[in-house]
């Protein structure tokens, strides 16, 4: 009985973890979409255009600082009707890894959205 009680109580939890995290995803992708002046509809499309791409990138990058579990990335991707692969997650998350250590306005950038919270 106490086994059970203690199990709900940690599924309530995961599920408050995660409506937290889905939040702060929403508001990364909201600042992310005007920083890259595109639209929320685009961002979601499998369009390859390297705008977007670099949008997800960052949007990968922001979420794995915050830190959010890859597998929640992916989640929160697909419930916005764009599947991704873990190693594309991993794969945007490097990329931007390499700009922040090369361009200081990227640092910039991603120091302001970082301190958004």
């Amino acid at each position: 009985m106490l086994l059970n009680a203690h199990r709900k109580s940690l599924e309530k939890l995961e599920i408050k973890s995660t409506n937290m995290k889905n939040e702060i995803f929403n508001r990364y992708v909201e600042d992310v979409c005007t920083l890259f002046e595109v639209s929320k509809e685009e961002f979601f499309t499998k369009n390859k255009r390297s705008d977007l791409a670099d949008a997800r990138h960052l949007l990968y990058y922001l979420c794995y600082k915050r830190p959010m579990l890859i597998i929640y990335i992916q989640d929160f991707m697909k419930k916005n009707g764009y599947e991704i692969s873990h190693s594309t997650v991993i794969y945007g998350i490097s990329k931007v890894k390499k700009k922040v250590r090369r361009d200081p306005d990227y640092i910039r950038v991603v120091g302001d959205l970082l301190s958004n919270d």
